[in-house]
């Protein structure tokens, strides 16, 4: 259900139109309009906080744009941005609209049944009204799925005791993001990796070529077993025909974004699609 959900979710991160209407408010910049439109629905927060919450951003990139993002722009009218943003971005890739009205309606029961308990952004974006128009209500429902997981992902990986660099070299040696991807799309440094691999060999988890080892591939396969044991709360009590219903619905809408090439094969979010 990731796999299928997070394209049409990603057109917030990837769509010009979020980046068209951050500028037009005075952001400054990608990252910034990243960080302000992610974290608005947690209101004005630190750098501290979303640097915590976020994870496995190195804290000086996120520091570069947080606090000054909220005196560009409150969370409120980032909030509306964001929103107004995916609507234009929907009605170009997909022109002419489809009728959205069946797929916002399972979307948003899975949504309202994702586990929100100690889950900060999921909880944040669950709290905010529900748009009125059908494709703006899949998008929403989809955010709050997304966020809901990536709350539950990060706890398995805190849990796990994989540091947020510890996290991103596992990550890429288990066959994600490549380390030149993520230098760009997180900024940790160098010798902070280097030290992050050191670590990491002397728990046992990568051998000297910076490879997992087997107990490296295991503990990363127990994160991820866990991130899915975390989300499942919420689809068993969607139920499987619902949740096969809305998997059949939207697939083909994420297929036409991946195919169109919104998300590109090697992304930050380690999305694959075949």
């Amino acid at each position: 259900m990731w796999k299928t959900l997070e394209p049409f979710q990603a057109i917030s991160f990837f769509a010009p139109e979020t980046r068209q209407a951050t500028d037009a408010l005075g952001l400054k910049g990608g990252w910034m309009s990243y960080f302000g439109c992610r974290a608005a629905p947690l209101g004005a927060a630190s750098p501290e906080l979303v640097a915590a919450i976020f994870y496995n951003f190195h804290p000086a990139m996120v520091a570069r744009s947080v606090p000054d993002v909220w005196d560009r722009a409150t969370p409120a009218q980032l909030l509306e941005a964001r929103l107004a943003a995916v609507d234009t971005a929907v009605r170009r890739l997909f022109d002419p609209l489809p009728s959205f009205d069946r797929v916002a309606e399972v979307a948003r029961q899975a949504a309202e049944a994702a586990p929100l308990a100690g889950r900060a952004l999921g909880a944040a974006n669950a709290a905010l009204d529900w748009p009125d128009e059908p494709h703006l209500v899949l998008w929403h429902a989809t955010t709050i799925l997304r966020e809901s997981r990536g709350d539950g992902h990060v706890a398995a990986l805190v849990a796990a005791e994989l540091g947020p660099c510890q996290a991103l070299v596992t990550a890429a040696a288990a066959g994600g993001p490549t380390k030149g991807l993520l230098d760009i799309a997180r900024r940790w440094s160098a010798e902070e990796w280097a030290a992050a691999e050191d670590d990491l060999r002397s728990r046992g988890l990568l051998d000297a070529a910076g490879a997992l080892t087997d107990a490296g591939r295991a503990l990363r396969q127990q994160v991820e077993d866990t991130t899915d044991a975390l989300a499942d709360t919420g689809w068993r009590a969607l139920g499987d025909d619902l949740t096969t219903e809305l998997h059949d619905l939207v697939y083909p809408l994420s297929a036409v974004l991946m195919s169109g090439g919104l998300l590109p094969p090697d992304n930050p979010m380690g999305l694959r699609w075949d």
